[in-house]
């Protein structure tokens, strides 16, 4: 059963190691990325291909619509883990236009299980309800919430224990909110990137308060 899964498996093994026949055996003695990457678990959203690190160089957390909470503990230990013991220098939250876990959330859908997890979302629409009641086109509001929800993670990063006691400790750590169009395949800086506490507040006020859609700079 899925034997064409393992057959692809062989052939990309191959073809890195027509590249670089030592690879694998590197990689099999340490990691040392630079990057933790929280982001959403749609299957369009492929973190390592979008920004073209190999494996090894992005240590990677993902679940639905990409949200931080503060009781998470998988999440929280997986960026325990990356700040404490791999000594990454960013974390990237990134979002995606399109979501349907977002989507979910603003249409206040019955899917199951997961409204439990998606009323996270929903507590971003709540507090942004003024900005987002003004956007008249639904898919527009869509987009917006998107990134609103990008924006309230990236601050709830910087609220946990993990990441304040890494900056009391003068660890170098730049928290950053992206977001992704599967139309184009292209990422999408949020502007909002926090490198000490002092930066919190007025970044984050500032992303939020910035026009935001599909025309938002383009990372770099």
């Amino acid at each position: 059963m899925l034997r064409h899964l393992f057959e692809q498996n062989k052939a990309w093994s191959e073809n890195i190691l027509v590249r670089d026949p030592d690879f694998f055996r590197k990689l099999s003695h340490q990691q040392s990325p630079s990057y933790l990457w929280i982001g959403c678990s749609d299957s369009r959203v492929p973190a390592n291909e979008i920004v073209g690190l190999l494996p090894g160089e992005l240590f990677v957390h993902r679940n639905v619509a990409n949200l931080v909470v503060h009781t998470d503990l998988n999440c929280l230990s997986a960026m325990q883990f990356a700040v404490d013991v791999l000594k990454v220098r960013h974390i990237i939250v990134c979002g995606h236009y399109g979501c349907g876990g977002v989507r979910a959330a603003l249409r206040d859908d019955r899917l199951g299980l997961v409204d439990n997890w998606l009323r996270h979302v929903r507590d971003v629409q709540q507090k942004h309800e003024a900005q987002l009641g003004a956007i008249r086109d639904e898919s527009q509001r869509w987009d917006r919430l998107c990134e609103l929800n990008v924006m309230e993670q990236a601050l709830n990063v910087c609220q946990t224990t993990i990441v304040r006691d890494s900056w009391q400790r003068g660890q170098d750590l730049a928290i950053h909110g992206w977001i992704y169009k599967v139309q184009d395949g292209l990422l999408r800086d949020l502007d909002i990137c926090i490198t000490q506490p002092g930066e919190i507040t007025a970044a984050y006020q500032a992303a939020v308060s910035r026009a935001g859609g599909p025309n938002v700079t383009q990372s770099r």
